[in-house]
């Protein structure tokens, strides 16, 4: 049987790691659909070569062969491992980990495969990254202050935002191409659906405008203006409409994974107010 367990990462990589996971395919293949989250993912099949999956504007849909273990990392946006190029060159894009790291990975490869459990494969995994952290990567802090503000519960102005950090427009639009792949616009949309699936995920109660319940009221209390403002963009992202997604029920998407620790982020900025009568 197929199975997903997703995990928090270690707690030193917390700052630039989103989640982590162990996924299996059972008996037959597993066709997985990859939604844009704003920023890269390392997919690892044990035995296998790695790949990096680049910042992604809809979906990608992926065909996973059977009795195969898959070891992965989903970076923060604006947080990419170290690449030799900018993240707007590998949108949309899955690239072999070798052709952007070189011969190291052969080694990680071959130190994968020996891990004997795909927790400890894993675990090796976020140990090589946590060292490349430590020695060559630099993130950027004003794009990470922007990828802050562009969470959803807090509907900011791209211009206002760019004022805020000192930069111009442009000057903003410009560093986040590069560190995250997409302009802030687009992040901000990404976020925000991101947002509405945290809510959706925790079964959350929607707390917006009287009347909106169910996904309108979860749509609402995200920041889009209705529910076919959020139809529209979860066509836009995913392929699908909100019910296909979700499967007809708001407790988990219609995978059957649980994605609580890919959630969490999300739902600790939000504010909860008293439901309006």
């Amino acid at each position: 049987m197929e199975s997903y367990v997703e995990r928090p990462p270690l707690p030193a990589l917390a700052g630039v790691v989103r989640t982590v996971w162990i996924q299996r395919a059972g008996e037959a293949a597993y066709v997985q659909r990859h939604l844009p989250t704003g920023g890269v993912e390392i997919h690892f099949p044990i035995g296998g070569r790695p790949q990096l999956v680049g910042p992604l504007t809809g979906p990608e849909v992926e065909v996973i062969p059977a009795h195969t273990t898959i070891v992965g990392v989903r970076f923060q946006p604006g947080t990419a491992p170290p690449l030799p190029t900018v993240l707007d060159d590998l949108v949309d894009q899955r690239l072999g980990l070798a052709d952007l790291w070189g011969s190291p990975v052969d080694r990680l490869v071959e130190a994968m495969a020996r891990a004997g459990t795909p927790e400890r494969a894993l675990m090796f995994l976020q140990d090589h990254l946590l060292r490349e952290y430590r020695r060559v990567v630099r993130v950027d802090p004003l794009v990470g202050e922007a990828v802050k503000a562009l969470m959803p519960w807090q509907p900011v102005n791209i211009d206002g935002l760019a004022t805020h950090l000192a930069l111009s427009t442009s000057q903003l639009r410009r560093r986040c191409l590069h560190a995250v792949g997409m302009s802030p616009k687009a992040l901000q949309r990404t976020l925000r659906f991101q947002g509405f699936l945290a809510l959706a995920q925790a079964g959350a109660a929607a707390t917006g405008r009287r009347g909106a319940d169910g996904t309108a009221g979860l749509a609402v209390d995200v920041g889009y203006a209705d529910q076919a403002h959020l139809s529209r963009e979860c066509l836009r992202l995913t392929g699908l409409t909100p019910r296909q997604l979700l499967g007809g029920d708001l407790d988990r998407c219609a995978c059957g994974h649980e994605h609580s620790a890919s959630y969490k982020p999300f739902l600790a900025g939000r504010r909860t107010p008293l439901l309006l009568a």
